[in-house]
């Protein structure tokens, strides 16, 4: 068996999911639509001319914010969901072991958040009239990079919820703290560039809006996204590796 096989299989697992529940699909997607619809409706109501000036930096975001949450809560929801349905035994028999088999989900979580995130910038463009530069070369790298600590953060809460179990109300607390990550004011202060989602916002933002493109990007900019990105995501899955053997010395891997 190759691990493109289980990448395969995690996959059809997902399209199979989001099918057999299509009204908590179709749900997800409506309310994601109206949260941005307020915003913008909101927004221009409140302020104007001087809103509109803003929001080609919201709708991008707004983008980044999407994904961010698609992939945290698929990283974090999945091992809850794998305990529910009595399941995440059988990962650890798997012969590609467990590691392995999560970072296959993590790999579908991520084309999953790209595909969330494009359908919704889709809307927001046509909602609001907005263009965007959205070259895929400059956007899809920095994207995956964007959003790497998202993943880290779910590894993190999928630890604790292989330990804890029951997590879900600690998932709105984590919601508006990445929308504080996200519209950081990095330009302003530069040392808000080492947080999670904080660079990579930024360069999209910087990408998307002037029509930059990747190589055009500073290269020492391009440096904090990737180190940012591999140490969020490296620290999230060693929490989640202690986790996982904290649950096994307790004797509660199995229990719900």
């Amino acid at each position: 068996m190759s691990y493109l096989t289980l990448f395969e299989a995690l996959a059809r697992k997902r399209v199979v999911i989001l099918k057999e529940y299509p009204v908590n699909t179709l749900t997800q997607l409506v309310v994601t639509y109206m949260f941005f619809a307020a915003i913008f409706f909101g927004g221009q109501a409140v302020a104007g001319p001087a809103f509109t000036d803003t929001l080609p930096g919201i709708i991008v975001g707004f983008f980044v914010w999407t994904m961010a949450i698609t992939a945290f809560a698929g990283s974090a929801r999945s091992i809850m969901q794998e305990a529910q349905w009595g399941t995440l035994e059988q990962l650890f028999m798997s012969p590609f072991g467990f590691g392995r088999v999560m970072l296959g989900k993590t790999a579908v979580n991520l084309a999953e958040a790209f595909l969330w995130g494009a359908v919704t910038l889709a809307f927001m463009l046509l909602v609001t009239g907005q263009s965007l530069a959205l070259d895929p070369l400059t956007v899809l790298p920095l994207g995956v990079l964007a959003v790497m600590p998202a993943v880290g953060v779910g590894f993190v809460f999928g630890g604790l919820a292989i330990r804890f179990k029951r997590i879900e109300n600690a998932f709105q607390l984590v919601q508006f703290l990445f929308i504080g990550l996200i519209s950081a004011p990095v330009g302003e202060y530069p040392v808000l560039k080492w947080l999670p989602l904080a660079q990579g916002s930024y360069l999209l933002r910087w990408a998307m809006e002037d029509g930059t493109a990747l190589w055009e990007l500073p290269a020492d900019e391009l440096g904090v996204l990737v180190v940012t990105a591999a140490l969020y995501l490296g620290l999230g899955y060693a929490a989640f590796t202690y986790c996982q053997r904290w649950a096994r010395s307790e004797g509660v891997m199995g229990h719900y």
